[in-house]
């Protein structure tokens, strides 16, 4: 995420066009929060979630999400986290 949120245009602006959208706000990236979303569920949920199958260990590519989910077949669970960036705006009452 550090490096995505380091990458700029010709013009100085982020790339990301949410990011660019703040930045042009006045907002300044402040830093990049590593497991902003954590998502622990059984392997049940996550196959009724997705309609992936959910059937190996490891790393599964879940289509939409910014991450892929860690699947523990032993254990039944499979685990999703998700950076996120900070942005501080100053705002003015």
């Amino acid at each position: 995420m550090d490096d995505y949120v380091a990458r700029v245009r010709a013009d100085g602006l982020p790339a990301d066009r949410w990011l660019r959208t703040h930045v042009r706000a006045g907002g300044r990236i402040v830093g990049v929060a590593l497991c902003s979303a954590t998502v622990q569920a059984p392997l049940d949920d996550w196959r009724r979630w997705t309609g992936l199958a959910f059937d190996r260990d490891g790393f599964v590519v879940v289509p939409g999400a910014l991450v892929p989910v860690f699947v523990s077949l032993a254990h039944g669970f499979g685990v999703y986290v998700e950076p996120n960036v900070w942005i501080s705006h100053h705002l003015i009452v």
